[in-house]
């Protein structure tokens, strides 16, 4: 088979079937295709991040988020998806889930290998008919990262990057809300303890200003030992996510999941 333009595209398998895996996987490799493997839903996101995959192959039934859980967090809020999405499951039986969500393709399965290559080059032919800054204005969400660690900030801005996302960094807290107040974000990721202002005092800030009023905050490092009770007391918890430590891969779910 012809791929487009004889470049080798990436695909990712999402299944918790090793011997599928292996088969489907060893089968698209032979017919010219980069495969990465995930065993599941908290596998596919930490892997897609680093492989950015021209398709993803995306089984429903697994254990733990499963193929809807793992749906849900690459999901747009116009649903369209990070990437394009080929769903092993037969249409009738989530019709209703997948009414609202861009999908690219629905295979039964278990599906024969033969229908599985023909759909996977039809969504890649399909997708590559839009633009790059088409495809990009689609998917491209925004946020500010408020970090004085220039190492995690670094992190954050690649892991972000790496899932569809526009960072604008923030080295103080002044600086996090003129970005706010400019660049409109879908949303503000930030350290508790920032430098010149703290995370409560720019979140109530921005809340007092009708342009930012709503924004979305993901509040991270909450239970580290250099944090003033008083700040974390301060914020207004019922419209702030909160997160105890500095773990990239859990900020960066928690702000896929809410914008």
């Amino acid at each position: 088979m012809q791929h487009l333009m004889d470049i080798k595209r990436k695909l990712m398998l999402v299944d918790d079937d090793p011997s599928l895996l292996d088969t489907l996987g060893d089968f698209l490799r032979f017919e010219g295709y980069e495969v990465v493997c995930a065993s599941s839903g908290e596998d596919a996101l930490v892997k897609m991040r680093a492989s950015q995959p021209d398709l993803i192959i995306l089984d429903m039934g697994m254990p733990g988020m499963g193929g809807v859980g793992f749906l849900d967090r690459i999901t747009n809020p116009d649903g369209s998806t990070l990437m394009p999405v080929l769903v092993l499951t037969a249409r009738t039986a989530m019709a209703e889930y997948f009414a609202d969500k861009q999908i690219a393709g629905f295979l039964a399965k278990p599906c024969d290998p033969a229908d599985l290559l023909m759909e996977v080059g039809h969504v890649l032919f399909m997708s590559s008919s839009d633009s790059p800054a088409d495809t990009a204005q689609k998917t491209m969400r925004r946020v500010v990262v408020a970090e004085w660690d220039l190492a995690l900030l670094k992190a954050l801005d690649q892991g972000f990057s790496a899932s569809g996302f526009s960072v604008i960094p923030a080295l103080t807290g002044p600086e996090a809300v003129e970005a706010c107040i400019k660049y409109s974000p879908d949303a503000l990721v930030l350290r508790l303890e920032q430098k010149e202002m703290s995370g409560d005092e720019i979140i109530r800030l921005l809340r007092q200003l009708p342009n930012t009023r709503s924004l979305k905050a993901v509040v991270y490092g909450v239970e580290l030992p250099e944090v003033d009770l008083q700040h974390l007391a301060n914020l207004d918890v019922p419209q702030t996510c909160l997160l105890k430590d500095l773990s990239v891969n859990s900020i960066i779910d928690r702000v896929m999941a809410i914008t």
